[in-house]
């Protein structure tokens, strides 16, 4: 199978063109939505009782996760987004209800059931660096009564819709019958869904415009690992199969994206950015080129920042291979962020005149 890697720099004029086209698209995103906590800190010494740092609260922070985070992506590129999924009555709950208004997000389809409790997610931070997170969640499937209700609630929503993405992070509420039942009704409104799938199920996502997964959860899918060129080409060809879906995006880290589309015999690479950012620096004009690598600081929702920029991007009429391009980039601008992040047009703009130099 031929392989076409595309040569982003030559296409940041047409690139930069949709930028505009994102605002005001409407988005709905059904998933596990999470909090994520943070306890900031400074640690200067180990604990006496064991080989553990002592951390100073310093203060507290909170933001959307999982689901949520890639609503707020969206958010913040322009699009209008409407938020699905089932929450706790619990102050978690009151906590990221709080997160969705001021991010703007509409949450008229957030169920709130006292059987459950609210995903959060607590890390620790001292110095710029995670200590711990500790994890307060229960993954059971959603009680038949509150799936109808969030049913209900979504399929009233979706002809006004642009585009469906269906975040899945194993939290109960993605079944093989809710799944089903969600792709029929966006297939009947000729709305498209882009899918990011969990590894501990393998569901059909039948009629999906496309799956994204990472190369770990790809070779999981597989079950083996993609050592090289061929071993992703065979593997995005097995899951295009697998899924039923018009296009596989896998995510490779620092060696970019593939994308492969069930219309084209050839795949499409898009190569990493190549550029060093700095935390200070992201996403603002003059970025050092000189550096042959990046400089990570938190790979933490960067799949979910492709994830929210290729759906975004789709909506607004870019074909795939442009919404990779731009999907790419964003996520090389969040990466240099600590912490669960997202990145606006602005920064997306910069980061495109940094990359045509």
């Amino acid at each position: 199978m031929a392989r076409m890697s595309s040569n982003i720099s030559h296409s940041v004029p047409r690139l930069k063109r949709w930028l505009p086209r994102l605002r005001g698209k409407r988005i709905g995103v059904l998933g596990d939505l999470m909090l994520d906590r943070y306890l900031w800190g400074t640690a200067s010494r180990l604990s006496p009782e064991a080989a553990v740092p002592v951390v100073d609260f310093v203060e507290q922070s909170e933001c959307l996760g999982g689901a949520g985070n890639v609503a707020v992506n969206i958010a913040a590129l322009g699009g209008e987004v409407e938020a699905f999924g089932v929450i706790g009555s619990d102050e978690a709950g009151r906590a990221l209800d709080r997160c969705l208004r001021v991010a703007g997000i509409t949450h008229k389809g957030v169920v709130s059931d006292s059987k459950r409790v609210t995903t959060i997610k607590t890390r620790i931070i001292a110095r710029h660096q995670q200590v711990v997170r500790v994890d307060h969640e229960r993954r059971e499937p959603l009680r038949p009564e509150t799936q109808e209700r969030l049913l209900r609630l979504l399929f009233s929503a979706l002809r006004h819709l642009d585009t469906l993405v269906l975040s899945d992070y194993d939290k109960g509420l993605i079944t093989d019958d809710f799944a089903d039942r969600v792709l029929s009704a966006a297939h009947q409104l000729k709305v498209p869904v882009f899918v990011k799938p969990k590894t501990s199920r393998l569901y059909a996502y039948r009629g999906a415009r496309a799956i994204v997964c990472n190369a770990k959860e790809a070779g999981f899918y597989v079950t083996r690992s993609l050592a090289d060129e061929k071993s992703v080409e065979e593997a995005g060809r097995a899951l295009l199969a697998h899924f039923g879906c018009s296009a596989v995006v896998i995510t490779r880290g620092e060696k970019g994206m593939s994308i492969f589309e069930e219309t084209s015999a050839r795949h499409l690479h898009v190569p990493a950015t190549s550029f060093e950012v700095t935390y200070a620096r992201v996403g603002q004009p003059g970025i050092e080129r000189s550096a042959t690598g990046r400089q990570v600081f938190d790979v933490t929702g960067a799949g979910d920042t492709v994830l929210s920029t290729l759906a975004l991007a789709a909506a607004a009429g870019a074909p795939l291979a442009d919404a990779a391009m731009l999907a790419n980039t964003a996520a090389g601008v969040v990466v240099g962020k600590l912490g669960t992040a997202s990145v606006t047009r602005q920064e997306l703009l910069h980061a495109l005149d940094d990359i045509r130099g």
